[in-house]
């Protein structure tokens, strides 16, 4: 029987897959900016201010563009605050540790850490953010404070796994245990759809991988091995990505709607 839509309309699966691909672009508007400001960067003659200190106000400027536009709501413009925040943290940590670096000067830089490089986390918010409105998003069979807890341990064994065992594997296992029987529901086109949340978190994982490949071959940062010359980001970071995007959509739905209330269409 063909998915149709409210309307009772067929709905193309072409035209479907279209709109999906096209809501998923929106989503990313933000990463997208953020990332051609980093190549444009790149490309500049040489400048008496330094290119991080310029991406820091680039970065500024998408913040309060996008919600001046109406595009992110004051309550997202927080919840990408909080993401930068954890963010950098986490740079301060791993850069200290040598796991990547930015190698070019710059005045606000802090221990290595240029403070551009929470954006790079922000950006990641603003996509969940955004997806959330575009998509109507919806989650259903969701653990809050389970998976909350869980996403909290995959975000301090990124620190603690440098002096004590990796729990990374058991910690992949735990997730997909709190959060089997979750899903997020999502309209495109007017037809509603739902998927697994576990799911949703391997292929943004995957998807932000390949964001990385990108960021790197522009100079976003370096990890030791690129420093000579750029290489294809370790096939290993998709999956701490799809453990990390765990975090960010902890965030994103603290205060959101009862995840089991029954769907109602947005106003037009």
């Amino acid at each position: 029987m063909p998915t149709t839509n409210p309307a009772g309309v067929p709905a193309s699966p072409v035209g479907q897959l279209l709109d999906f691909t096209w809501t998923q672009a929106r989503s990313c508007a933000f990463a997208i900016a953020l990332l051609s400001g980093v190549a444009a960067s790149a490309l500049l003659p040489s400048l008496p201010v330094a290119r991080y200190d310029l991406l820091v106000g680039y970065g500024v400027f998408l913040t309060l563009l996008f919600w001046r536009r109406g595009w992110e709501s004051g309550r997202d413009v927080a919840v990408i605050a909080a993401c930068h925040v954890t963010g950098l943290a986490f740079e301060l940590v791993k850069v200290s540790l040598g796991s990547w670096s930015y190698p070019e000067p710059a005045v606000l830089k802090f221990a290595g850490v240029p403070l551009y490089g929470g954006f790079l986390y922000a950006a990641v918010g603003s996509y969940v953010c955004r997806a959330w409105h575009l998509f109507d998003l919806e989650l259903t069979g969701y653990r809050p404070r389970a998976t909350a807890l869980v996403a909290a341990a995959v975000y301090v064994n990124f620190f603690s796994h440098h002096w004590l065992p990796d729990a990374r594997w058991p910690l992949a296992a735990l997730l997909a245990a709190v959060t089997a029987g979750t899903f997020v529901h999502y309209t495109v086109r007017g037809v509603r759809r739902r998927m697994p949340l576990a799911l949703s978190f391997a292929l943004i994982g995957f998807f932000l991988w390949l964001a990385e490949n990108l960021a790197t071959y522009v100079g976003a940062w370096r990890y030791p091995y690129q420093l000579h010359g750029w290489q294809p980001v370790d096939a290993g970071k998709f999956g701490a990505w799809a453990l990390l995007i765990s975090v960010t959509f902890v965030l994103a739905a603290l205060g959101r709607r009862n995840p089991d209330t029954p769907h109602r269409p947005p106003p037009s």
